[in-house]
């Protein structure tokens, strides 16, 4: 059996494991069927944020979220995250909750990043590559077969999202992940029209550096353009609404993301019960919980060593 850990999945989950995994010293190699970032991860708000209160069996490593992230910014200095903080309204009649920590991020690039770094410190990446099924010995899974190619692996860590359910589910491993799609649409304005995050009931929105603005938006059935460039449509009257300053505000586009949902609705992360050699993060807000989750679950593969903030996202709830 090689001493080589696998990732399957390059999103932001994967990268920053492959990341911490690299760090601390692990031969690792990630793969992705497309390049980094171009699942999910890529169509997410990316709004990064701790709760003020949780009685969540997460609550232990949410409340991680945002100290990680300054965290990886001292590690690597061109992460960038903006620290704009939030306003928000659970219903029209109070005043806004604000959380003056919270802040937001560009997936895509911080991902990037991440594998950037870890082939930096030794880590190989293979794109193109999508894995086709584990390979098991026994009890144990003991490599990845990506078509006619096996690549033995001494653990396999699965963080392919919503492709994490059918991996498992070929070597007789229950894993309830579920697609959960949402709509985000990107408007193009002038910098500083929203200078912070904005959650309303009626409307979410950030403003990138770029000026781009996001506006993600429950998925309604939307099959084609044409549905998704009405939804663009609407999303730009409702920011009108609250921003009367906005009128030059062009749609860019509306995309579906695809998002890994746990079937609680709690990360599951941790060794797959009864399966020695796979280990399991999915997770949603992967975004959000990157940076802890990437380096807990790195250091638990490197040391065998339980942490005790994943004590609630174990895999074996399920069983």
């Amino acid at each position: 059996m090689s001493n080589r850990v696998i990732v399957v999945g390059a999103g932001i989950v994967g990268a920053s494991v492959t990341y911490h995994l690299a760090a601390l010293g692990q031969a690792v190699t990630l793969l992705d069927a497309g390049l980094p970032a171009s699942g999910a991860t890529g169509s997410s708000f990316a709004w990064i944020g701790r709760p003020e209160t949780c009685d969540l069996p997460s609550a232990p490593l949410r409340f991680l979220a945002l100290d990680e992230y300054r965290r990886l910014q001292r590690e690597l200095p061109d992460l960038q995250v903006s620290w704009t903080g939030s306003l928000t309204w659970d219903d029209d009649s109070g005043a806004p909750h604000h959380a003056p920590d919270d802040g937001a991020l560009d997936p895509v690039e911080v991902t990037e990043l991440l594998v950037a770094a870890a082939v930096e410190r030794g880590a190989e990446l293979r794109v193109g590559t999508p894995a086709t099924g584990l390979v098991r010995d026994g009890s144990a899974v003991t490599g990845v077969r990506t078509g006619a190619e096996v690549l033995p692996a001494s653990t396999v860590v699965l963080a392919a999202g919503t492709g994490t359910t059918a991996l498992a589910a070929g070597i007789g491993v229950e894993v309830p992940v579920e697609s959960s799609p949402a709509v985000l649409v990107r408007l193009r304005a002038a910098p500083g029209l929203v200078r912070t995050i904005v959650a309303r009931p009626e409307l979410e929105v950030r403003q990138c550096p770029d000026g781009t603005l996001l506006l993600p938006l429950a998925y309604e059935g939307q099959t084609n353009r044409a549905a998704l460039q009405d939804t663009a449509e609407a999303a730009r009257r409702s920011l009108l609404r609250f921003f009367p300053g906005a009128s030059d505000v062009e749609i860019v586009s509306a995309e579906v993301g695809w998002r890994p949902m746990p079937a609680d609705g709690e990360p599951i992360v941790g060794a797959a019960p009864g399966t020695a050699g796979l280990y399991l993060a999915a997770m949603h807000s992967g975004i959000t919980l990157a940076a802890a989750a990437g380096r807990l679950a790195a250091e638990e593969i490197t040391t065998g060593a339980a942490a005790p903030e994943l004590a609630g996202c174990r895999p074996d709830r399920f069983v």
